[in-house]
């Protein structure tokens, strides 16, 4: 016990901003994957590739790690000048002690709540802000995370949902097309979709849709 206490007594100021980065480091390693998804680009832009996916009905491709990967690439191009303001504005003062972890946490919170708020719905915000009883906030830094964030979530879900429906079109019509043909044929026992497969792919590849697809996710934000 005297040891532990000669440690905080007589720490140097090295040891204890060194302390600090580990903490820090930790924390945001812990929530790392809820900031990703919750906070960024990537729910929008893996939910988008999804439908693509599905509507093709190419069943596992692109495999699930592809489109993990093709997310997680896509979500850093866009976030890159958020991020960076972040590191200008809290982790760099924060690792040079001009600023401490409190107020790191202060600025680091702006970017994101700059970009979240530019994405979400105002009916979304205030059912949260509303449930919550929180106050009317008067600028961007006044809204708090704790409703932000899933108003963000919630808003990035339903223009994924939107884009997917348009993607589905084109496909669901070539599927319609396809089992008329067959039908009339009297060709009732051959699956539809074994048919339609090659040509939605045609379709796909003619139009470049994945140049298209990751243009329309890029031009949404």
């Amino acid at each position: 016990m005297n040891e532990f206490m000669e440690f905080f007594n007589g720490s140097s100021a090295d040891t204890v901003s060194t302390s600090v980065k580990l903490l820090l480091l930790f924390t945001v390693l812990s929530l790392a994957p809820s900031i990703l998804i919750l906070m960024t680009s990537f729910t929008r832009i893996m939910i988008v590739l999804s439908f693509v996916r599905t509507s093709l009905a190419t069943q596992q491709m692109p495999p699930n790690q592809v489109l993990i990967g093709l997310s997680l690439f896509l979500t850093f191009f866009i976030m890159a000048p958020t991020f960076q303001e972040v590191n200008d504005e809290a982790l760099t003062p924060l690792f040079n002690e001009e600023i401490n972890l409190e107020e790191a946490y202060d600025k680091a919170a702006i970017p994101f709540k700059e970009f979240m708020s530019k994405h979400t719905r105002q009916k979304d915000l205030e059912l949260f802000l509303n449930y919550s009883g929180a106050k009317r906030p008067e600028s961007i830094s006044d809204i708090p995370m704790t409703s932000l964030v899933p108003a963000f979530a919630l808003s990035e879900i339903k223009t994924a949902f939107q884009i997917g429906f348009m993607i589905f079109i084109p496909f669901l019509v070539i599927d319609m097309v396809v089992a008329s043909v067959l039908m009339s044929m009297g060709m009732m026992m051959l699956p539809p979709v074994m048919i339609s497969l090659p040509f939605k792919i045609l379709l796909f590849v003619l139009v470049d849709g994945w140049y298209l697809v990751i243009k329309s996710l890029l031009e949404s934000f």
